[in-house]
């Protein structure tokens, strides 16, 4: 059959390339899982191919992009907890899709992802998206940050306007909250860069990534800037980096 939405924008290589295959047989063959408490050779040479092309310098793998929205939250929370007086909202926006875990279900500003699984956590702002006056008048003493898709995916392609999130990177800086981009579906190359943010002139605290980064292989990845890595505590037991990565 022919896949036209590309397994919802994971398969970037197509199904079942001869690389991907060939490399995971090769790794399958030597090993395949590792605990947490030790690096691999593919997990050090991926990240270091992800930090040599973001203007990020730390990376934590993981199974899904869910799950690497998590940790970008978490970490955001505790640089709140830590640096802004406890605070722990993070502002995203209508038609946005973050996952569909609680706390991202919470995150994702659609209606019908959130109404079977009321109560859900809180601590999520959703605001209009496309207009930082919406974000601005959001911001309180409670907000530690800010969660954007550069362009929404699930919720309608829609397309910021060419000033919009560094409008938006801007009022991060001012309020010294974090900015994190959700980079889900349009990281590894998917508008023409290998990172959407790239494409408006901005630079994330923190970036989420998934989907296409494992061609298929379940794997996802939190991007944070050097200074937070102060603030880590977020992991991940059965995460399959020497063969994912």
């Amino acid at each position: 059959y022919l896949d036209l939405v590309g397994g919802w924008a994971v398969d970037s290589l197509g199904h079942c390339p001869p690389v991907v295959v060939e490399a995971l047989e090769k790794q399958a063959k030597t090993l395949i899982q590792a605990s947490n408490q030790f690096y691999t050779i593919p997990q050090i040479q991926l990240a270091q191919i992800l930090i040599q092309n973001s203007c990020l310098d730390r990376v934590f793998f993981c199974n899904s992009g869910a799950e690497a929205n998590e940790g970008a939250v978490k970490l955001a929370r505790r640089y709140g907890k830590l640096r802004l007086n406890g605070a722990y909202d993070i502002i995203t926006t209508h038609s946005s899709f973050h996952g569909r875990t609680l706390a991202m279900t919470a995150a994702t500003g659609q209606n019908k992802f959130q109404q079977p699984y009321i109560p859900l956590p809180t601590g999520f702002i959703n605001v209009d998206y496309n207009d930082v006056e919406k974000i601005r008048a959001a911001t309180t003493a409670r907000t530690c940050g800010v969660m954007l898709e550069p362009i929404q995916g699930e919720g309608g392609v829609n397309v910021p306007d060419d000033n919009y999130l560094k409008e938006v990177e801007e009022w991060c800086h001012e309020k010294g909250i974090l900015l994190i981009l959700d980079e889900i579906q349009t990281g590894i190359g998917r508008t023409g860069t290998l990172f959407a943010y790239e494409q408006y002139n901005v630079e994330p605290d923190i970036m989420t990534l998934a989907k296409g980064l494992g061609s298929g292989v379940p794997i996802g990845a939190f991007l944070a800037t050097l200074w937070l890595q102060r603030y880590p505590d977020h992991h991940c037991k059965l995460e399959l980096r020497c063969l994912t990565c």
